[in-house]
């Protein structure tokens, strides 16, 4: 399962007071209701149950074959549409076979890597598919990326090939030569020159295991670079069934529109996924436009799309108008819908079903809103406990006998999940990553939990609600944050001596907003504009920290995260020090006003 709940609210530290802020308990009634609900959709959870259950790795199936058999049994169809244009299952998997076939003889193969970086379109679907048919991998790009980032991505790749948008080739401008692949193919010459190739399906798909790899998603983790998580076709099939089949439930003449981006798992796992396990239409939409959603929706006839807490946020925040209803959305699936805006937020856009969820693209567990209840991620039904944490770390404590300490009913607390044969950990490409994810002798001697780094509280009957975000990582626009990336860039600014960065709430708005603690070099003083452009230019915007506190000293290393954790807690309004905020445009950074937080939260800052 996958997706981040994220929520997809975030960040270091202090749980938000009260539990209806993170929805109250699941009671048998609300339970009843969505059961009840469910029967209309008995044949999808009927089918879907068979694949959930099977847990063999070896297995012939991948998402490649299961493309296929979908495109075979719906060929006629439409499986894309993008600007109110379709593609047939049958036209799409002729074309994806052409892009295999033209893979190969680029020497594409079982095992390899091919890195895909595409804005949303259909090429970036198509391109994945023909890469995992192959027994490929297909390392899935955030366009964002600029830099020593990118190129820190592209070494943990180390793709044979990368198929790049045109649209987004510059990106590639920023990084060494040396740090490209030996090949790079367009969009464009994918087309022209797989025309003409075999359009039959290539004869490896069949022969590939479950275990095989699909894909390379980058998330920030806990600390430092991106780094690239593990999707098996295994797991992938497993949220195909669990996620689509049995949680989301479309019908095959849904449309699920999908407008976040396709190196995100809300994209290229929950809303493909979804469309696979029923022979729906997938609608792609390019970006992200509060102004313009309602009406894209309407163009692209979608009944259904995913999402994350900023983009419902933003949607809220439109002024009313008769789109709001003009559309035939029966449902919404993603994460982040917070407790405080859900009633008013389906009750405005008139939708009556909410497929909230809660998984990380790394984690070996998941939960899913199946049965319509109200102000909850989900429920579970895999192995999890909840346990007490150190705010500092985001660690599990252990008690006397070294064991975890589960917290009581109704208290918040660290979310862990048992690893087992059945319940794989992928972890990343890095081993001493995946590593420091897993608990050891948790709850008995030789277990093994897979540490998820978030906040939660129990609601009852297996379901949870999620309340944060612990450790170095915040989360911002639907992104993971990584605090010692933006530090380091911070760092590489000349007048800059040391620097420290957290997330802070802004009243309003979904997640955690950047800020930075800077000490400067002696008798320098910050050219506050000039600090704009070098961040504009090293970090992608979600990255960028909103707000710059000009201190005299930091703490040292040993005494480094209670500083943190003080700093975080003492926020953006703390008087006695130079606090710079970022509004965009050429003026960068300009010294704090009072306004600034709602300008913010309404969306008119930062400007583009």
């Amino acid at each position: 399962m996958v997706g981040k709940a994220v929520g997809e609210g975030s960040g270091v530290g202090a749980e938000k007071s009260g539990r209806e802020e993170h929805g109250g308990g699941v009671g048998v009634r609300e339970l009843l209701s969505g059961v009840a609900q469910m029967r209309h959709d008995l044949p999808s959870i009927v089918r879907s149950l068979p694949a959930l259950a099977d847990h063999r790795r070896s297995r012939r199936m991948t998402i490649g074959k299961r493309f296929q058999q979908v495109a075979a049994a719906h060929s006629d169809r439409p499986f894309l549409r993008f600007e109110g244009e379709s593609i047939s299952y049958d036209e799409a998997n002729r074309t994806v076979n052409r892009y295999a076939a033209l893979l190969t003889a680029h020497g594409v193969g079982p095992g390899d890597v091919v890195a895909i970086c595409s804005q949303n379109k259909p090429g970036i679907v198509l391109a994945m598919l023909a890469t995992v048919k192959l027994g490929a991998t297909a390392g899935m790009l955030n366009h964002n990326q600029r830099g020593d980032v990118l190129t820190h991505s592209l070494g943990l790749l180390e793709a044979k090939i990368l198929l790049v948008d045109p649209d987004v080739c510059e990106v590639f401008d920023s990084v060494p030569d040396d740090a490209l692949p030996r090949t790079t193919v367009s969009f464009l010459d994918l087309e022209q020159e797989s025309a003409g190739r075999s359009e039959r399906n290539p004869s490896i798909t069949a022969q590939l295991p479950a275990s095989t790899t699909a894909f390379y998603i980058f998330t920030s983790g806990t600390t430092g670079m991106p780094k690239a998580s593990v999707m098996s076709h295994s797991r992938w099939l497993a949220a195909m069934s669990g996620i689509g089949g049995v949680g989301i439930r479309l019908r095959k003449e849904d449309t699920m529109y999908a407008s976040l981006p396709f190196y995100h798992n809300n994209a290229l796992t929950v809303s493909l996924a979804s469309v696979l396990a029923s022979g729906a239409c997938l609608a792609i939409g390019k970006r992200f436009s509060a102004s313009t959603f309602w009406d894209d929706i309407a163009l692209n006839q979608a009944t259904a799309f995913c999402y994350i807490g900023e983009l419902c946020r933003y949607l809220l925040a439109q002024p009313p108008s008769p789109a709001d209803r003009q559309h035939s959305v029966r449902l919404m699936a993603g994460n982040g819908l917070r407790p405080g805006i859900w009633d008013e937020f389906t009750e405005r856009f008139g939708i009556s079903r909410v497929v909230e969820f809660y998984s990380a693209s790394e984690a070996n567990i998941g939960f899913i809103n199946m049965f319509n209840a109200s102000k909850t991620v989900g429920f579970c039904p895999l192995p999890h406990e909840i346990v007490e944490y150190d705010p500092d770390t985001g660690e599990p404590l252990r008690g006397n006998g070294g064991r975890l300490i589960k917290v009581p009913k109704g208290h918040a607390g660290l979310l862990v999940s048992q690893i087992s044969t059945r319940v794989p950990f992928n972890g990343y490409t890095d081993p001493q990553a995946s590593s420091k994810k897993i608990v050891t002798d948790a709850f008995k001697k030789g277990d093994r939990w897979f540490n998820t780094g978030d906040l939660v509280r129990s609601q009852g009957f297996s379901h949870i609600a999620f309340v944060d975000r612990l450790g170095d990582t915040f989360r911002w626009k639907g992104e993971n944050v990584a605090t010692t990336e933006v530090e380091s860039v911070l760092d590489g600014f000349g007048p800059v001596a040391q620097s420290v960065v957290f997330g802070v709430e802004i009243p309003g708005t979904d997640g955690k907003a950047g800020m930075a603690a800077i000490t400067l070099n002696g008798g320098e003083s910050l050219d506050a504009r000039a600090l704009g452009v070098h961040i504009t230019r090293e970090l992608p915007a979600y990255a960028t920290p909103l707000f710059i506190r000009v201190v005299k000293e930091l703490a040292h290393t040993s005494t480094f995260k209670s500083v943190k954790v003080a700093l975080r807690d003492e926020g953006y309004s703390h008087a006695g020090d130079d606090v710079f905020v970022f509004v965009g445009g050429s003026d960068g950074y300009v010294p704090f006003y009072d306004d600034y937080a709602g300008e913010v939260a309404a969306g008119t800052l930062p400007r583009k």
